[in-house]
């Protein structure tokens, strides 16, 4: 133990150190209770009636200072706890020495005012003992060389980081104010920390108090609440840090050793991922489990998911090595022991029907797809051959193996798609739905937007672009999208996986859509640099097949609620018969096969009529082609039908 002036003890010394100090306070107050009682000329009656009483007032505090540990504390750690304590055992000590002088001894000439005088005094006294050792530990706080904080939220949070920082200054931090919408709190000061105004004077505020860092200190703030400050912070080189979401602190509890950088996820709309697991654990608990693309960013995600959930086995396909390797590594390192990687490829027929055979999967998560949409302008064979092809080919599969459940992974280009990528995964979501209507299995698909920082997205690639120095290039100021991080959207997945009875299109909620050029200027900020200023922001136009704004619904589809928050449905359409479908597909998967991206192109229109290529690819190809490609189901030729083919190298075989 450490005594407050840095002399170090064992326990039993240390107590009888501090008793000894407690009891030569109690006798100094009672001999300032005489002199304030007797104006400071004591009568030698009282002299003699102070010193016959002395022992006995001394035996009685120490017996009560016992009790309530007050040889115990540490005084640099003096709370409102200790205060408390030395309170309520002066207190009962008083009681007892006035009752036992009183009614005891019988003691009438002992002045009743020095019962009252001295229990005041000995509370002011042990009081300023305790907080000279606090007072000595917390003076480092205000000290140089500390970062200067700011904070936005003068709320609990923020009430209680900084008592944490002022009660551990060795983490750097000094608090210099506050900033709060709550008019009744402007001007007011929470620990000593002034709160300075409201976040419209943001900007003022920090130009006058020159902070170091801004702590944006309000766990339970809405995005739109956070853009707002990283906005008004745009014109300052300051780095911006927050605290972790409220549904990641336990019991509220805050402290300077969680304070992080503030990150795009914080920006975001946040969707409920507290649902019940128990239902999901029905789902998964004891079955046998295929997951395609599981080296992908959404499949890796689905495998964790599913792995804690308990499957009897969880098999992993991927024909990307590195990306099976490192996410078969991971579960095997967390225990996971029934998981199986399997490199394959879902458009080889016979290894699917060796796969299923294998390992006679129960549940199916088809995850595995080309998705980079300038890519695949360059390369729409390759796109439909993986997409449509490698859908269909495990579907079927499925089918044939009596799987109980298969769920494809969609996206929302796949609405009105304007891109190969999208238009593949729309014949993609026919191919099951069509498959749904004769088939034992359940099949289903689950749709939804961008998945942030997933592999090859834009968030990654500004990050990039920032830390290379710039520019951070924009495709249109503009384009906006959806986005979820990929943790939520699978734990939707499943939630949604289990509601299927066959055929439905889940839609995942994803909130509001985001400006890109609003994306990039955040991160910027948050890497601490001024956009335009520090970092230059170039437009390049649109890439090949993308659109400015994504659907996640079509004109078409009728959305109902279901019992899961943010998880809709769209149920398939009676009206709508597919009965040309498996000869469409299979012309233009045979189109694919021999490279004929002009048939690729107008076989996508026929099945798709709401598929508007890129206007670019269809100048390219442009009376290229004397002779028209004519589909003998349609009656159209490639003449009237937009195609869509960019200038991008040929894509790599991968899964996800």
């Amino acid at each position: 133990m450490t005594v407050p002036f840095g002399i170090s003890f064992t326990a039993a010394p240390r107590r009888l150190l501090l008793c000894g100090a407690h009891l030569i306070l109690a006798a100094f107050s009672n001999w300032m209770a005489f002199l304030l009682r007797f104006d400071e000329v004591i009568p030698t009656s009282q002299w003699e009636l102070f010193a016959a009483m002395l022992p006995l007032l001394l035996a009685i505090r120490a017996l009560a200072f016992y009790p309530f540990r007050l040889y115990d504390g540490l005084w640099r750690y003096t709370s409102l706890w200790d205060i408390r304590d030395l309170a309520l055992s002066i207190t009962l000590s008083t009681l007892v020495f006035a009752g036992v002088v009183r009614f005891g001894l019988g003691l009438r000439a002992y002045p009743s005012s020095i019962f009252v005088i001295d229990a005041l005094l000995l509370f002011c006294f042990q009081t300023g003992l305790r907080a000279i050792p606090r007072l000595l530990r917390e003076r480092g706080w205000m000290g140089a060389g500390r970062k200067r904080v700011l904070i936005v939220g003068a709320g609990d949070a923020g009430a209680m980081i900084v008592r944490e920082m002022r009660n551990n200054p060795s983490y750097g931090y000094r608090p210099i104010g506050f900033i709060d919408d709550n008019p009744a709190k402007v001007g007011h000061r929470i620990h000593g920390v002034k709160v300075l105004g409201n976040r419209a004077r943001l900007p003022h505020i920090i130009t006058e108090t020159g902070p170091d860092v801004v702590l944006v200190a309000m766990p339970s703030a809405a995005s739109g609440t956070i853009r707002a400050v990283v906005k008004a912070l745009e014109p300052f080189h300051l780095p911006i840090q927050t605290l972790p979401n409220l549904r990641d602190l336990l019991q509220g509890r805050v402290e300077v050793s969680q304070i992080r950088n503030l990150s795009i996820e914080d920006l975001l709309d946040r969707v409920p991922v507290d649902l019940d697991p128990a239902p999901l654990s029905a789902l998964v608990r004891g079955a046998r489990v295929l997951v395609t693309g599981a080296g992908g960013s959404i499949g890796s995600e689905l495998s964790r998911q599913v792995a804690r959930l308990s499957p009897a086995t969880l098999v992993l396909l991927d024909r990307y090595e590195n990306g099976l390797f490192a996410v078969a590594n991971e579960l095997h390192a967390a225990g996971h022991q029934f998981v199986a990687p399997v490199i394959g490829d879902v458009t080889e027929v016979g290894q699917m029907n060796r796969l299923f055979a294998e390992y006679r999967p129960t549940l199916v998560f088809h995850a595995a797809a080309h998705k980079h949409v300038p890519l695949m302008e360059g390369n729409p064979c390759e796109a439909v051959v993986n997409n449509v092809g490698g859908t269909r080919i495990v579907a079927e599969a499925a089918h044939r193996h009596e799987v109980a459940r298969f769920i494809l992974i969609s996206t929302d280009k796949a609405v009105n798609p304007a891109s190969v990528m999208g238009a593949s995964k729309g014949v993609a979501e026919l191919l099951v739905q069509k498959l749904a209507r004769s088939s034992k299995t359940i099949f289903a698909t689950v749709r939804f937007g961008n998945v942030l920082g997933s592999n090859g997205s834009v968030v990654p690639l500004f990050l990039e672009q920032i830390q290379a120095g710039g520019p951070v290039t924009i495709t249109d100021p503009n384009m906006r999208r959806y986005f979820m991080l990929v943790a939520e959207a699978v734990h939707l997945v499943l939630h949604a996986a289990r509601l299927a009875e066959g055929g439905e299109l889940f839609v995942l909620d994803m909130g509001e859509q985001i400006s890109i050029e609003e994306m990039a200027r955040n991160l910027i900020r948050l890497s601490g640099l001024v956009p335009d200023r520090d970092m230059a922001l170039t437009y390049v136009g649109c890439r090949p097949g993308e659109k400015l704004v994504e659907e996640l619904v079509a004109r078409h589809e009728r959305v109902e609620a279901t019992p899961i928050s943010r998880v809709l449905c769209i149920r398939p359409d009676p009206e709508r018969e597919l009965p040309r479908l498996s000869r469409l597909v299979a012309q233009l998967e045979e189109a694919a096969a021999e490279g004929n991206v002009p048939k690729v192109f107008s076989m996508l229109g026929a099945i798709l009529p709401t598929y508007r290529s890129s206007s670019q690819a269809a100048a390219q190809y442009q009376g290229r082609e004397s002779e028209a490609v004519v589909s003998e189901e349609t009656g159209s030729s490639a003449g009237e039908t937009e195609t869509a083919v960019g200038s991008l190298p040929a894509a790599p075989h991968r899964l996800d």
